[in-house]
Order: C-alpha cells, then structure tokens, then sequence
C-alpha cells in the first residue's frame, strides 16, 4: 500500500462528527427540563463552564460529544413528551424537524404575529415556562412554550442602552415572579418581602427569583457534617476543610449563575505561566513583599504587629483576563484588559521608610508582572502620588478583564465569615477560610482542582493582595506611623497610634493585633 492509499484509508475511516443542535437550542432543552448546568457537568464527567462554553457555540468533540448529543436527544424527547401530555388530546403537538433553530422572538409584533399564524399553534392546557425568556406562557409554537406576543416575552427585549439601565428607575414587583413586560434578562430581579415595607426588588441574574430559590450552600453543608459526625467539632471541620475545593468549585458555579461572562476553564496558556520544571516556577513575578526598615531613630519603641484579616479574600475583587490570553507589544496599557506585563521597572529612591512595590527583588532589568502590579507602578508613578517614574511596558498577554467576576462569589464567602464571626461559630469560619485559600492556591495545574486551570488568575489575586497590603503600608506612613515590617499578604508592623488609622477587629476590612513587642536602642531589626 502507497502512503498515499493509507492516507485515503486513514479519511475514509474517520468518522463524521455526531451533529449537535444549535447552541441556544441547547441551553433552551437544558432550562426546559430545570437541570442547572452543574447537573449537565457532572453527568457529563466535564466543568459546568465547559458545558457554558457549549451552551455559548463551542462544540465539544471525541467522546465528551457523543455523550453531550445523547444527552441532548434524550433532552428533546423529554420535553416532547411533557408538552404532548399537556397539549389537548384532539390537537396534538408536532415536534419540529431535528436540530432546526427554535424560533426567535422579535421586536416587530405585526410581523411575529403574521410568522406565528403560519406555524403549529397550541393553547396549554397550564402554563409552562418559555423556551426563550424562561417565563410563564400560554402558547406553544411547533411543541414549544412561547409567548406568541413579543411585547410578553423577556427576551423580546432591545438591546439598546436601555437593557442596561439602573433596575431602580423601574416600578417595583409586585409578585416573585411576574418581571416587568419587556424585561431584559439581565435585568431580571429577585423578589424579597419585608414586613411592612412591601417589595424589595434586588438584582440577582437571568430569571425572578424568590428568596428560597438561593440556597445557603455553606450553611448547608455545616450542618450536614456536624449531624454526620455527632457534633463532633474537630472531626466536622477536618472534613469540612477536606473537602473546600469542591465546595468552593460548587459555590462558584451558583454565583455565576446569570453571569454575563461564561469562564473560559482550560485556555491556553503561553510558556512564561507553564512551570520550568516538575517542581519549578513559571516566570511570573508576584511582588511579594518581605521588607524591614533598615533603621530606627535613638530610643525605645512599642511595636505593634497587625495582622490584615481576609487577605486572599479581599484580593478576589481584582481586574481578571476573561478568554484566552492574547499577545501584543507596545509601551501602552489598556486598563479595559487585564493579564501578565513584560517591563523594566522603575527606580525606587524611598526603601528606608517604604517598601519596593515590585517586592524583595534583587535581580535588575526586565521581569513579567501582574496586572494588579502594574496598576500600583502606574498608580504611583501619577501626580497623585509621584513616588517614582512610569514603568516601561515591552509586551503583554492580556484579554478583556474585568473586576467584578468573581466579585458575587467573594460577597458569598465574606457574609459567610461575618456571621460565623457573629455566632463566634468557629467550624465554619475554618470551613470559608479553607474555601478561599485553597481555591486561589489551586487554581494553577493542580491535581486538587481540575475544573479551572487558570494560573494567570491565581497569579493576578495573590498580586492583588500583595498590592492591597502595600496600600495599606502606605496609608499607615501617610498618617504618620512609622512602618517597620510589611510582609507577605498580611503582616504589618508599626510604630505610634495604630489604631487612629485602622479599625480594629475581625472583619475583612479590619485589623488584628498579631504580635507587640519593643525595639531598643542600637536593637537591628532581625528576621523574628
């Protein structure tokens, strides 16, 4: 056999790819049957973002595609099923070809009206919720719910500036589940009831939801696990802790629920954020500070050692790539993208009462910083603060960012700590803890967590706390303490009246006594 014949062989074997159905079919079968996409995930042996990515036109293949098309088969003949037992029995319901695109409602109802009288039309017997807006409609057009009139339906909605208006200039709700007529569905609000006060309308993501339609998920799982260990406490929070990272996985995919942005799992990544070696580092700089003031003034000093609560949770709220890293050079900085910077930082003249933002670094010339590094250099280097010169941007892989993608996530946790905090409930505030720590600490390669390989994130928020404990070192000199130690992401040790810059206790925007202890004079300041 020539090569060329094994080559016509080799086509001729390879098998045609199993057709799927148009992506907003496949999220429109999904929401018909209530199943969440975690639900899909974890049947489907995949991250709920994968199947999001799925759900937003990325087709999936090898083996993962036969069972996600299977699944979707099974899906329409479920929903078939449920809307012929709801049809009348002398009018049944005819399904639609396989795989045709699911009507679409539109903005000209003259138009839609004439297109829907041309179509299968059915009155349900009950309402049953729209495969487009996901609210209640009477009508089902070729075996679908669908509201036959676009002004009724929540995704008829323009898309123009007024989706995006504040939902405060709206009339409240008067019912959990009867959104305003037109509603975007990123506009759609949950309904709380207080006494006396009538309806309280929040935003809370695609669809109306009622307050039980939120589930406190660590709450859930507290008390699962005391009941399982007897109210044992040691034991309750060994295995709390022991499972964080799919807990904390879990709790993420809940509050992306609605997001605007799906999270892109396993991008690809360039070669300065892989490991050099199994047990090496990549070539990302982080800007950890480990700095001591190299001098005291003549006399005896009271040191006070803070200690920054919730580091790591506080820098969950920074600027994070979206997609896939692009590359670009260029001196410019785009503040709407967010990723990893090559530059030659700037000189520091102020190392004997402040710390170098770039951290104990001993090496000079170029290095690959964060995002939120970059922001700091670039922050101090204006007229605000003028502490130092610009730093020199050669290239950079960046995608679209934004601050708030993780920002309903780190709300969960922080509420979850403060009442744990209230109720002096220590099994759970070990439990939020673990939860965010270990997720910022695995979302590298880790064999702990491989539903986000994301090590441009784990970078960008350990930086950010690293740059938030720098701000705060900051705001201690520029009230007139003396600063002696900054390290890590939350040691801070100063000299004079602490507690008229900080306020003092356990919340996340608090501070902590850690340690007091006195410097004398002609005393070095050591390593402790």
């Amino acid at each position: 056999m020539s090569d060329f014949d094994a080559i016509d062989a080799l086509l001729a074997s390879a098998a045609e790819p199993v057709p799927l159905p148009p992506a907003e079919q496949r999220r429109a079968l999904r929401e018909a049957l209530g199943l969440s996409r975690a639900q899909v995930a974890r049947a489907l042996a995949v991250s709920p973002s994968t199947v999001g990515g799925w759900e937003a036109g990325r087709d999936p293949s090898g083996e993962v595609r036969s069972r996600y098309a299977y699944f979707l088969g099974q899906a329409e003949d479920k929903v078939q099923a449920r809307l012929s037992a709801a049809a009348p029995a002398e009018e049944p319901a005819e399904a639609p070809p396989a795989h045709e695109p699911l009507p679409t409602a539109g903005t000209d109802a003259p138009a839609r009206s004439a297109q829907l009288a041309q179509s299968a039309q059915d009155e349900l017997a009950e309402p049953q919720p729209c495969v487009l807006c996901g609210q209640p409609a009477h009508d089902q057009v070729e075996g679908y719910p669908q509201h036959l009139d676009a002004a009724e339906c929540g995704a008829a909605a323009p898309s123009g500036p007024a989706q995006t208006a504040d939902a405060s200039a709206r009339p409240p709700h008067t019912t959990p589940s009867a959104p305003e007529p037109g509603d975007a569905p990123s506009t759609a609000t949950r309904t709380v009831r207080s006494p006396g006060r009538g309806v309280k309308v929040v935003p809370v993501g695609r669809r109306a939801q009622t307050a039980a339609d939120s589930p406190d998920l660590i709450g859930t799982a507290v008390a699962e696990t005391m009941a399982q260990h007897h109210g044992d406490v040691e034991a309750a929070t060994a295995a709390l802790i022991k499972r964080a990272i799919p807990d904390a996985m879990a709790l993420l995919d809940h509050t992306r629920t609605g997001g605007r942005y799906d999270i892109v799992a396993h991008p690809w990544m360039p070669d300065i954020l892989r490991r050099q070696s199994a047990r090496g580092a990549d070539q990302i700089w982080e800007a950890r500070p480990k700095w001591t003031r190299p001098e005291l003034p003549a006399g005896q000093h009271e040191v006070t050692a803070l200690d920054i609560n919730g580091a790591y949770l506080s820098a969950l709220k920074t600027h994070l790539p979206i997609g896939q890293l692009e590359h670009s050079t260029g001196t410019l900085h785009d503040r709407r993208r967010a990723g990893v910077h090559l530059i030659t930082p700037p000189a520091w003249d102020h190392d004997h009462v402040l710390p170098n933002p770039l951290g104990s670094r001993d090496e000079p010339g170029p290095l690959w910083v964060t995002e939120p590094t970059l922001r700091l250099l670039l922050r101090l280097s204006g007229p605000k603060y003028g502490l130092c010169d610009p730093p020199e941007i050669h290239e950079s892989f960046t995608s679209g960012a934004t601050e708030g993608l993780l920002e309903k996530f780190r709300i969960a946790l922080k509420d979850a700590r403060d009442r744990a905090i209230a109720e002096d409930d220590e099994v759970t505030l070990e439990y939020v803890k673990a939860m965010y720590s270990k997720f910022v600490s695995t979302l590298g390669e880790s064999n702990y967590n491989r539903e986000l390989y994301r090590s441009d994130w784990m970078h960008l928020i350990r930086s950010q706390a690293f740059a938030n404990l720098w701000m705060k070192t900051y705001k201690a000199y520029d009230e007139g303490l003396m600063v002696v130690r900054a390290m890590g992401t939350d040691e801070l040790h100063v000299i004079g009246d602490w507690r008229a810059v900080f306020d003092e206790g356990r919340g996340v925007a608090q501070v902590k006594v850690k340690d007091a202890y006195t410097l004398g004079e002609d005393t070095a300041l050591t390593e402790p």
